[in-house]
């Protein structure tokens, strides 16, 4: 039974994570901390988690802790990381894995030094849709597929909890880095591809700025698929995604939720000729079970480190093109 320590317990922490934590099989939360020690005292009594600390380095170097789950904004990603490794504890970290590549390298570079698991919490991995759509794109059932489209958008005016996320000394981009970079892993992950260049639009409003409100990006794969995706701030929730092949079009209407039953439809001239039901319920709690399982020797986390080095790589680009209005080329580093 591996121990997590969660290092910043906020919104996502009780949201998703402890509800994963609690249909999870291999591990369980022992400790968190807040930057407030009342705070944290308060969210552990709610959740009935042992201990709480008020700084980083305390939960870091608890005994009562077996690796560290790093929840907090994205721009504080790279430091709590190494200080993780650094007290020699495993870390998975939330996407985006941090600001820009140079801070994903040195996160890698020092996990091998450490000779300990870093992950990234590309949590649509685990997820049943994800996992099926991976599947029948190998199994060949719509040819080659040609192009692709995911989009993402949820609303995050002034008052979303996640009071940093309009903040871009925090959160290091908008719904590029935040859930783009999730519609980026995703069509890496069933594709099996790499993408080669990437090129971007954005625009801003009064509340993104200097950040993108909304986006639309076009990712060049090394196979010869384009795709296309969609992100916004303003926009209620949705996640629909489509692979478009020469043989047939495989689509979701909300492929990446984890709330309700997706249904995935494969389309033959314009008709359903084969849809299937699944629930993506149990995706956090594989991510967590997952992780602890490698800790443990079993099979290898499917997000390494490395993974989401290569993703930051991909959302650099893409804002560079921003501001080239080019299309940008994607440096390989895994």
């Amino acid at each position: 039974m591996i121990r997590f320590g969660i290092l910043g317990f906020g919104l996502h922490a009780v949201k998703r994570l402890m509800p994963g934590f609690a249909l999870a099989k291999n591990c369980r939360v022992t400790a968190l901390s807040r930057r407030e020690i009342g705070k944290a005292r308060e969210s552990a009594r709610q959740f009935d988690i042992p201990h709480a600390f008020g700084s980083s380095e305390e939960l870091c170097r608890s005994k009562e802790v077996d690796a560290i789950f790093v929840t907090t904004p994205n721009a504080c990603h790279a430091a709590d990381v190494l200080l993780a490794l650094s007290c020699g504890k495993p870390v998975l970290c939330e996407k985006p894995m941090a600001v820009n590549a140079d801070q994903c390298r040195r996160m890698v570079e020092a996990a091998k030094k450490a000779k300990l698991l870093l992950g990234v919490a590309q949590v649509f991995r685990f997820e049943n849709s994800t996992a099926r759509l991976r599947e029948r794109i190998a199994a060949g059932e719509v040819g080659k597929v040609m192009f692709a489209r995911s989009e993402f958008s949820f609303m995050a005016d002034p008052g979303h909890p996640r009071k940093w996320i309009n903040d871009p000394k925090l959160a290091g981009g908008g719904p590029i880095a935040d859930i783009g970079v999730h519609c980026i892993d995703m069509l890496r992950f069933v594709l099996k591809d790499e993408v080669v260049r990437v090129t971007g639009r954005g625009i801003q409003d009064s509340v993104s700025k200097p950040q993108e409100a909304a986006a639309a990006l076009i990712l060049e794969f090394e196979r010869g698929t384009i795709a296309t995706l969609m992100v916004s701030f303003r926009a209620d929730y949705r996640t629909p995604v489509e692979f478009v092949g020469d043989n047939g079009v495989l689509r979701a209407e909300d492929a990446l939720n984890v709330e309700h039953p997706i249904t995935l439809s494969l389309r033959r001239g314009g008709n359903i000729v084969d849809s299937e039901t699944l629930t993506n319920q149990l995706a956090y709690a594989r991510q967590v079970d997952s992780f602890a399982s490698a800790l443990e020797g079993g099979p290898h986390f499917p997000a390494p480190g490395e993974q989401g080095w290569q993703n930051q790589v991909i959302l650099d680009a893409a804002y560079k093109s921003l501001k080239s209005g080019k299309a940008e080329p994607v440096k390989k580093v895994i």
